[in-house]
């Protein structure tokens, strides 16, 4: 038995003691961001070894410093708060770190013996367990999006409620246009003034520009980042990709993400020329599932290229205007608005990674992963790119058909062989 599954079941067995369970996901953390450091794995690129310090510092700083703490979606503004010094805690993150050490089965239960539905999103429903059992540290204030995920609304309100903590949802219209950008900046505004009520603190203009420089400096590294993935082979793994969601949406604007950035370009430069086959995920990659660990993780035979999610929106932000700009991209995010602005995205993305093949992961409860199904085959048939849907669970282990997936995956992976 692995160290990480001694310590999920160490937490497992103390469920019924918020207190202990809540002691040893924080001693826990701790004891990763020691060993991160004194014991690199070095079959990572060094930049990736950097991003999962960030990511467990992350978590660590929320346990710490739960009062200078938020909760937050994926979505989220946190430029605001990274130019006010707030961590703010993404919740899919914590419930796939969760995952990692394998306690979500109990805490989707106690979510679904609360009364939510079986339904709702496995990412939410192990954050909502979580607040049933009292494993999350009571921040002081939380917000989030209306746009693309169903479950966002729904899972704040609940946990706002029972940890009666200030809640602000900030409503993104489909429609891009001047009268909505004015909707949206003066919401962030009127969120901007509950969070300097509550954290007794005032926005600094000049460090939210700051903040913005430092994300537009890290999305054309990133862009630069994605010119040589058609040629190159970074040795990673899915984990490491749902890892970028950090540095591509939530911790955007952080010097450590900037620096993160100029590692992996550095890194990408260097890696070898690609020689194997390059396999391109639309939405997200199941980093649980044993197939897809089994062929793709660290593989030779077939590199992983990325996800969409991760390149939602590459424009620059104005500096001039700095809320007007977080409402623009709030508005212009590909996942946001017509389904034709999603397949744009996937075209530019076709075009610089030149994938042999493209795997759309259906993930169970969210209806925005099925409901363009149709749309992107057609793309994909028009385009002559090899191209694959599978439903399943990216959280819920249990949820998984594994002889099914295994059996179309590995089809899959033989027709892209004898191309």
């Amino acid at each position: 038995m692995n160290a990480v599954k001694s310590y999920g079941n160490i937490i497992t067995k103390n469920l019924s003691d918020s207190k202990k369970a809540l002691a040893y996901l924080k001693l826990g953390l701790n004891i990763a961001g020691v060993y991160l450091s004194l014991f690199p794995d070095r079959k990572v690129p060094a930049s990736l070894q950097f991003l999962q310090k960030i990511c467990v510092n992350s978590i660590k700083d929320y346990f710490n410093y739960p009062d200078n703490s938020m909760w937050v979606n994926i979505f989220s503004p946190t430029e605001i708060l990274h130019a006010m010094g707030i961590n703010p805690l993404f919740i899919e993150a914590y419930s796939g770190f969760l995952a990692g050490i394998s306690i979500e089965g109990q805490l989707i239960d106690a979510a679904e013996a609360a009364g939510i539905s079986n339904s709702l999103c496995s990412f939410h429903k192990v954050f909502l367990g979580s607040g049933e059992l009292n494993l999350l540290k009571k921040c002081k204030m939380s917000i989030t999006t209306s746009m693309i995920c169903d479950g966002n609304i729904g899972t704040f309100r609940y946990l706002s409620e029972k940890y009666q903590t200030p809640l602000y949802i900030l409503d993104i219209p489909y429609e891009y246009n001047k009268e909505n950008v004015n909707y949206v900046k003066n919401q962030l505004q009127e969120m901007i003034r509950n969070i300097e009520e509550i954290f007794g603190r005032k926005l600094d203009m000049d460090k939210l520009k700051e903040v913005i420089a430092r994300e537009n400096q890290s999305k054309e590294l990133l862009k630069k980042y994605l010119e040589n993935l058609a040629l190159k082979n970074l040795s990673t793994s899915m984990t490491y990709e749902l890892y970028m969601l950090f540095a591509s949406h939530v911790f955007l604007g952080r010097e450590e993400t900037l620096s993160f950035y100029r590692m992996l370009l550095e890194d990408i430069q260097r890696a070898p020329d690609r020689r194997g086959k390059g396999i391109f995920f639309i939405h997200v990659p199941p980093l649980f599932e044993k197939n897809f660990i089994k062929y793709f993780n660290f593989s030779p035979e077939f590199s992983i290229l990325g996800f969409d999610l991760n390149y939602d929106f590459l424009d620059e932000i104005e500096l001039r205007d700095p809320l007007e700009g977080i409402a623009r991209k709030l508005l212009l995010n590909s996942y946001n608005g017509s389904f034709d602005r999603k397949i744009a995205l996937i075209d530019m993305l076709m075009e610089k990674t030149r994938p042999d093949g493209v795997i759309h992961f259906c993930h169970f409860g969210c209806k925005q992963a099925l409901g363009g199904i149709y749309l992107l085959q057609r793309y994909f048939r028009e385009k002559n790119i090899p191209f694959l849907t599978l439903d399943g669970d990216v959280i819920d282990k249990k949820n998984n058909q594994e002889g099914q997936t295994k059996t179309r995956l590995e089809a899959f992976l033989e027709i892209i062989r004898n191309r």
